[in-house]
């Protein structure tokens, strides 16, 4: 979407992502990350870090944000990959999850409505309410829908990527625990560094005649930008291609630029942190239980990343 439409919908719901809100939810996702390597240390290695780690911590956050039952993950966990699938679902599937994935999130709406709690859904539910005239009952269903699915499919394929670059490259992690303050600076390089897409989503249309990179791209024509190239340029970014966890000057564009800028970005940075910082301090002897070549990888996808980690430590 675009402006106005586009300001008028993000606005319902940027107040939830500001940083000031993210830093409130830091406490209880660093609890929400012991416990699940608690749970994993109990079970004893080997353990699927995609399973027990990586899928159920961004999930619980985003359900505690919007106000979802974290008891129902097995039920949108799954309608969400339709908002992913490229291939991995036929269109029939991709229809029946989203209409599943809308219904669900429609009973929490009227939910709301019955029994106001203190959570987005209901923050969402009472701006429509008060201004019917600005949101339909239909926006907030899907916007919400988006935001869950958006809110934990990013961040779970991201972080067994990120553990699977560090620990594929062991000088990088053991300069990390030596200088466990540079997280963010880590997470910055490695939301450079690794891919989440598997390709550029979405063409974008010139509203005018425009030159790009020497190319005279006339109104109305497409273009398809790519992240990934974008965060791999020579002339943005010294010897590109190398892992540099303490790169100082990172203009990243991994979550996106201007106005569609992701709405989630501080979100997603607290959780990669909390998350990666977790698994660095409390198991320090991490490693990949498998042979490199038994890994397995989604497929069908826009995002790119593990469908299983086996780890031991």
């Amino acid at each position: 979407m675009d402006p106005p439409e586009h300001t008028r919908l993000r606005r319902l719901v940027a107040k939830a992502f500001t940083a000031r809100r993210v830093e409130q939810l830091r406490p209880r996702t660093r609890q929400i990350a012991d416990e699940l390597v608690d749970a994993m240390v109990t079970a004893g290695p080997p353990a699927d870090l995609v399973e027990h780690f990586a899928t159920p911590l961004p999930i619980q956050v985003i359900c505690e944000l919007l106000g979802v039952p974290f008891a129902d993950r097995h039920l949108f966990h799954v309608w969400s990959e339709a908002i992913v699938s490229t291939t991995s679902l036929s269109p029939e599937q991709i229809h029946e999850y989203l209409d599943n994935l809308y219904g669900y999130i429609g009973e929490l709406v009227q939910q709301r409505r019955r029994e106001p709690t203190d959570d987005l859904i209901c923050a969402m539910v009472r701006a429509r309410d008060e201004h019917q005239d600005r949101f339909t009952e239909q926006e907030v269903v899907q916007l919400a829908a988006g935001l869950l699915a958006a809110g934990h499919e990013t961040t779970v394929t991201q972080l067994p990527n990120f553990a699977y670059v560090l620990l594929t490259h062991p000088e990088q992690l053991a300069w990390l625990r030596t200088e466990p303050a540079r997280l963010p600076t880590a997470i910055e390089e490695l939301m450079r560094y690794v891919p989440l897409g598997v390709a550029s989503a979405f063409a974008r249309y010139a509203t005018e005649d425009v030159e790009v990179g020497g190319v005279l791209v006339r109104a109305g024509e497409p273009v398809i930008g790519s992240l990934s190239s974008a965060n791999r340029d020579e002339t943005v970014f010294a010897d590109p291609d190398r892992l540099d966890l303490g790169r100082a000057t990172n203009p990243h564009i991994g979550f996106g630029h201007g106005v569609h800028h992701c709405l989630g970005a501080q979100l997603a940075r607290m959780e990669l942190q909390v998350g990666i910082g977790t698994l660095v301090a409390r198991l320090p002897e991490l490693r990949i239980a498998v042979p490199e070549s038994e890994l397995t990888w989604k497929s069908g996808m826009i995002v790119r990343g593990l469908a299983r980690m086996p780890v031991t430590w």
